[in-house]
C-alpha cells in the first residue's frame, strides 16, 4: 500500500511536470519531458538544454557584475550661443608690500618675517643692497629711541599693497573705457588683489556678444619695480618674480590664485584666448563628484577653491589659534610671529606634504576656462618714445615695468562636457531578455509560467500535508488496547484462561 502511493505520488509528479513542459513557451524543454521511455533523442535534448541554460547564466553573471561596476562615458558636445557671461578676472602683483609704504614701526614688526632683518633687528645683508635702497633700509631700521606701536596684518597689507589705480594706465572692455573702480578689493595669499566682473549682490555681471580680441577685458599695467622688496632670501612673503599673476574663474568661486593663477611678465603684451566649459559630472557610485550642499560657515557655493579655503582655514584655527588675512571669517588674524613661526609652515604643509588633508571633491557640476596664451614684445622702438612721453617714464622704464593683457573669448560658444551612465537597469533587462531569447527562447511571461508551476506544485504539496495531517489522529485511535472498564483499574486486561 506505502509502496504503491509513492509510486503514484512520482508519478502524478512526473505528469503534471509532463503537462507544464508540454504547455510551456520555453523552447525545447517539451522534446525533455516528452511522452514515452527514455529514449537517446530525448538525452540529446537534456543536454542541449542544460547546456544552453548553463551559458545563459554565464552570460547573465557576466551582464550583472558590468552592471555593479557602474561604467559611465563622457559626452562632448559644443554649443553656439548668442551672448556668454565673461569670467572674473583675478589679478594680483607678485610682490606683496610696496618698499616706499613700509614704516619703521612695519619694520620694526615685520622686518624679519620679510628677511629684511636678522633676529638682532639688524639689516641682514647691506652688502646686497643699491646704495639708495640701502640708505632707505637704514632710515627704516633706526630703532635707537624707538617706541613700538600696535601693529595690525591686515591694515599693514592693505596698506602696503599695490594701488591698482596707480598700476592701471589704460582699462577697456568691449571697447569701452573703465577704471580701477570697475574692480573689487580681494585679498589671497599674494597679499591685495583685484577683481575685474566678480558678481555678487548689486554688481551686475558683464556679458559679450563676439568672439575675438578686442571683445573682451584689455589691460596695460604698471608693475611698478621701483617699489618691489629688496628679496635677500626665500619666503612665503617675497618674490623673485617681477610682473602679475591672473586667474580666469567663475564668480561662483574664490580665487586660488597662488596655485592656479599664471604669469603675465613686463615687456610683453599677453593674449589670452579663452573658451567656457560647463562639466557635469555623475555622483557615486558612478562618479566621484560631491552633489551634497557646502557644509562651510564662510561659503554658501561649492567649489573646490572654497572647500580648500574653509579647509585651511579650520587647520590654522586648531593648529596656530588665527588666520590669515586672506581667510575668511572672523577670527583673530594672525601676528607676524605666529605668521613666521606656525601659519606659514602649516600651509606649506597643507600644500606640498599633506594634500589628502585637504582634499577636495570635485563638484557635480562646474564651470571653468579653458585658456591658450600668445606673446609679443612691447614697447616697439616706435611706440617707446610715445609710451614714456605720454607716461612721464623713461623708455626703460616702460620696458621694465608695463605689461598689456588681453583676454577674450575665442568663439561664441562654450563646450558641454558630461558624464553620462553607460549602462542603466533598462540595459541590463533588455541584454538577459534577449540572452533568454537567443538560448532558451524564454521571455517575462514565460518566467511567469514557472513560477505559476512552482506555485500550483507547492500548494498541492502543502494541501497533501495537511490533510495527511488531520488523517493521522482517527489512525492513532484505532489501536487494540481495550479501554478500562467504569470502577476497574486502568492498564492492560490480565491473561484469561487457555
Amino acid at each position: 500500500m506505502g509502496t504503491g502511493s509513492e509510486g503514484s505520488g512520482e508519478g502524478e509528479g512526473l505528469s503534471s511536470l509532463r503537462a507544464f513542459a508540454h504547455s510551456s513557451s520555453l523552447h525545447g524543454i517539451s522534446h525533455v519531458f516528452a511522452y514515452g521511455a527514455v529514449s537517446l533523442r530525448r538525452v540529446l535534448w537534456g543536454g542541449f538544454f542544460l547546456g544552453s541554460l548553463g551559458l545563459l547564466l554565464l552570460v547573465c553573471a557576466e551582464r550583472v557584475a558590468y552592471f555593479l561596476t557602474y561604467p559611465h562615458v563622457t559626452k562632448l558636445d559644443e554649443v553656439a550661443v548668442h551672448n556668454l557671461t565673461f569670467p572674473a578676472i583675478t589679478i594680483c602683483n607678485l610682490n606683496e608690500f610696496r618698499f616706499s609704504k613700509i614704516t619703521r614701526n612695519d619694520m620694526y614688526h615685520v622686518g624679519e618675517l620679510l628677511a629684511l632683518l636678522n633676529d638682532r633687528y639688524e639689516i641682514s645683508n647691506p652688502q646686497l643692497a643699491e646704495p639708495h635702497v640701502l640708505a632707505a633700509l637704514r632710515d627704516k631700521a633706526n630703532f635707537k629711541n624707538f617706541k613700538a606701536k600696535p601693529f595690525s596684518m591686515a591694515e599693514f597689507y592693505n596698506r602696503t599693497g599695490h594701488d591698482l589705480a596707480d598700476m592701471l594706465l589704460q582699462c577697456s572692455f568691449r571697447g569701452t573705457n573703465c577704471t580701477a573702480r570697475n574692480f573689487t578689493v580681494i585679498f589671497t595669499r599674494l597679499g591685495k588683489c583685484y577683481t575685474f566682473n566678480p558678481g555678487g549682490p548689486g554688481r551686475e555681471v558683464l556679458t559679450t556678444l563676439q568672439g575675438g580680441a578686442g571683445n573682451g577685458l584689455e589691460l596695460m599695467l604698471n608693475v611698478q619695480q621701483e617699489e618691489y622688496l629688496p628679496v635677500w632670501g626665500d619666503t612665503d612673503e617675497t618674490s623673485y618674480e617681477a610682473g602679475v599673476k591672473v586667474q580666469i574663474h567663475s564668480q561662483d568661486e574664490p580665487p586660488f590664485i597662488d596655485q592656479l593663477g599664471f604669469g603675465v611678465a613686463p615687456g610683453f603684451q599677453t593674449f589670452v584666448s579663452c573658451q567656457q566649459q560647463r562639466l557635469v559630472y555623475l555622483p557615486p557610485p558612478w562618479g566621484d563628484c560631491k552633489a551634497t550642499p557646502i557644509e562651510s560657515d564662510f561659503f554658501t557655493n561649492y567649489s573646490i577653491t572654497a572647500c580648500r579655503l574653509d579647509c585651511e582655514t579650520r587647520y590654522l584655527a586648531e593648529n596656530c589659534n588665527c588666520r590669515m588675512v586672506h581667510m575668511p571669517g572672523n577670527a583673530n588674524v594672525c601676528t607676524p610671529e605666529q605668521y613666521k613661526e606656525c601659519a606659514d609652515p602649516a600651509l606649506d604643509f597643507l600644500v606640498k606634504k599633506d594634500s589628502e588633508y585637504c582634499a577636495c571633491r570635485t563638484p557635480c557640476a562646474m564651470v571653468r576656462y579653458g585658456k591658450e596664451l600668445s606673446m609679443v614684445k612691447i614697447p616697439s622702438k616706435a611706440s617707446a618714445r610715445y609710451l614714456a612721453k605720454k607716461f612721464n617714464k623713461t623708455e626703460q622704464y616702460i620696458a621694465d615695468n608695463v605689461l598689456v593683457l588681453d583676454i577674450f573669448f575665442e568663439a561664441l560658444n562654450y563646450e558641454m562636457i558630461e558624464q553620462k551612465k553607460a549602462y542603466e537597469v533598462a540595459g541590463l533587462l533588455g541584454d538577459i531578455g534577449g540572452q533568454m531569447g537567443l538560448f532558451i527562447g524564454a521571455s517575462l511571461l514565460t518566467i511567469l509560467e514557472i513560477f505559476d508551476y512552482l506555485y500550483e506544485v507547492f500548494r498541492d504539496k502543502l494541501l497533501s500535508f495537511y490533510k495527511e495531517k488531520k488523517r493521522s489522529p482517527r489512525s492513532a485511535g484505532s489501536t487494540l488496547e481495550h479501554p478500562a472498564a467504569p470502577g476497574s483499574p486502568a492498564g492492560p486486561l490480565p491473561p484469561g484462561p487457555r
